[in-house]
């Protein structure tokens, strides 16, 4: 590494996008991982849409319950 980087030439603002969405990593217990892909498999979907799902049913759960 440089002791000193020269910056004086940069663009600032030059890769930002406001309307870029970020994706988020989800790291699964391995446990948590293997019970999700058996359920996934035995409905046929893969596992992002079967987490997806539980997620938004609990989602739609939890905006009744809390004020």
């Amino acid at each position: 590494m440089k002791q000193e980087y020269d910056f004086s030439g940069g663009e600032r603002g030059k890769f930002y996008h406001a309307e870029a969405a970020l994706a988020i990593p989800i790291y699964l217990d391995p446990d948590v991982a293997v019970f999700v892909q058996k359920v996934a498999a035995q409905k046929g979907v893969d596992v992002a849409t079967l987490v997806n799902d539980w997620l938004r049913k609990d989602m739609a759960f939890l905006e009744t319950v809390m004020p």
